[in-house]
């Protein structure tokens, strides 16, 4: 019996020290196997906050195509009947006393406008009039008036150019640009954040088992006591430190229990995985040493982070609101210019074909200048441009330099939990081994009970700082592809901005 006791304690500690292949089942339905591929690919298929941020390239594209409406041609179409009974100013201008008139109005109309701010018009105005002038004296008692007209107006100075007129469209086009980076920053913080979630999982199922096992070896430390207590080997203090140490391993199992639990439900809500079925992450940290080049990070976060993108676009859209409001201070001069068709005629058919005849022509030639005195909304609004486009520059040099400084922290984190990596294998082994010589101490008189489960504490620090400096060494290599801007590229996700669109014209239908 005696010479068996040191082969039953030294099981649990060879059980241990393997822990990491050993996978036992906690629950009656199997779990459900997820490689870090898989979480991957349903947090960027399912997760709601980037579902809910491809909306907003998504209204941009529709922002453009309101804007892009500013070329649509606008019809018009009036009818109007009126009736009236006036004194005229003279005799001469009916024959008659008292103006007795029927009017009937109906004209059509297309205008368009053009890339450099001018309108061109298209108008087809009819009138039909009854009245009561004197045919004898060579009035016309009823006649049809029609007349087809062309228009053009430009600007000259203010509101003159393809930048002022298509300003609502390139800020539009700008907006959806930045909105659509904005998406890339949030799936690459999405992705990000499901590594660290995944292996954060990992972790903490490697943990839990090691509790448990932990818990075993102190069930079998106390039955060991117990029995050399009973055989007067041992003093009775000896059972409250070894009842001590299994309560320690209990409550640590209890608390690795709802750690874990917790962080399936954090998954379950990041992958938007249904049910409460147990999680079982397949996939092993990454522990291969992952050299990088400072300078040369640096250089592709600033080129290509997403956020920064959307800051330049920013930018570029204020550059282009502050030329056009330099623009808008010039005086308003606009060139008008028309030419008409005309014809009358007792009835309309008359009055068309003097209208084709071209007999009748109208044309008109003008220039036509306001300023309002002072000019302050327009210099002002110019001046506020300036400003705006000045903070800008100021809010790009702030986020270049936090972007280098993100990066070198990163970088730094990388080495640093690559070394913990070492140390922490270091210290499992020296642990592991220390609970093995302490297991002989004990059973040869040298060693309290008590001894022996404040070295187990210690094997247990140590594998839970092995397991830990895994998770976190896999974190920071996340952290660096996100702050490099790369986290997209390593997964092998590509982003063509179809998606946005795709959402738009599901809901244009």
């Amino acid at each position: 019996m005696e010479r068996l006791r040191p082969i039953r304690l030294l099981l649990p500690v060879v059980a241990l020290v393997l822990f990491t292949s050993i996978r036992v089942v906690f629950a009656e339905e199997p779990a459900q196997k997820l490689t870090l591929k898989d979480a991957i690919r349903m947090a960027v298929e399912k997760n709601l906050e980037v579902r809910a941020e491809l909306y907003n390239p998504a209204i941009g594209e529709a922002d453009i195509r309101l804007n892009r409406g500013i070329y649509d041609p606008l019809l018009t179409f009036l009818a109007n009947y009126q009736e009236s009974t006036t004194q005229p100013a003279s005799t001469l201008l009916s024959g008659a006393s008292i103006s007795r008139q029927k009017n009937l109005f109906a004209n059509a109309g297309i205008s368009q406008l053009i890339p450099i701010g001018g309108t061109v018009g298209l108008f087809f105005d009819n009138l039909w009039n009854r009245n009561n002038a004197d045919p004898s004296r060579g009035f016309l008692d009823e006649y049809w008036q029609s007349e087809l007209t062309i228009s053009y107006s430009q600007p000259l100075l203010k509101n003159f150019g393809r930048e002022a007129t298509e300003l609502g469209i390139a800020v539009a086009v700008g907006a959806k640009e930045a909105a659509s980076d904005q998406f890339r920053s949030k799936l690459i913080d999405i992705v990000a954040r499901t590594r660290t979630a995944y292996f954060t999982l990992h972790s903490l199922k490697e943990n839990l088992e090691a509790k448990k096992i932990a818990l075993i070896l102190a069930n079998k430390i106390l039955e060991e006591t117990k029995g050399r207590v009973r055989a007067g080997v041992l003093p009775a203090m000896e059972t409250l430190n070894a009842e001590f140490g299994v309560a320690s391993r209990e409550k640590e199992r209890i608390d690795a229990e709802k750690l874990l639990n917790d962080q399936m439900d954090a998954v379950r809500l990041l992958l938007q995985i249904e049910g409460t079925g147990e999680l079982d992450p397949v996939d092993p940290p990454d522990r291969r040493d992952y050299q990088v080049d400072e300078e040369d990070a640096v250089r592709r976060a600033l080129a290509g982070r997403p956020d920064l993108r959307a800051v330049k676009v920013n930018l570029r859209i204020l550059d282009l609101q502050t030329r056009v409001a330099h623009n808008r201070i010039l005086p308003a001069l606009s060139f008008n210019a028309s030419a008409a068709l005309t014809g009358l005629g007792q009835d309309y058919t008359r009055g068309l074909d003097r209208v084709g005849s071209g007999d009748y022509p109208i044309w008109s030639l003008g220039l036509q200048l306001t300023y309002p005195l002072g000019n302050r909304a327009a210099e002002n609004d110019y001046i506020k441009s300036r400003l705006k486009i000045e903070q800008a520059r100021v809010d790009l040099k702030n986020l270049e330099d936090s972007i280098r400084n993100e990066v070198r922290t990163a970088i730094r984190g990388i080495r640093a939990n690559y070394l913990q990596l070492e140390v922490a294998d270091r210290g499992l082994a020296y642990a592991e081994e220390r609970m093995r010589a302490y297991i002989k101490k004990n059973e040869v008189g040298l060693a309290t009970t008590k001894e022996v489960v404040d070295v187990q504490n210690d094997l247990v620090a140590a594998q839970a700082n092995r397991i830990q400096a895994q998770a976190e060494y896999n974190i920071a290599l996340a952290q660096f592809w996100k702050v490099t801007g790369e986290t997209l590229e390593h997964e092998g996700i590509t982003i063509t901005g179809k998606e946005a669109d795709a959402l738009y014209d599901a809901n244009s239908r």
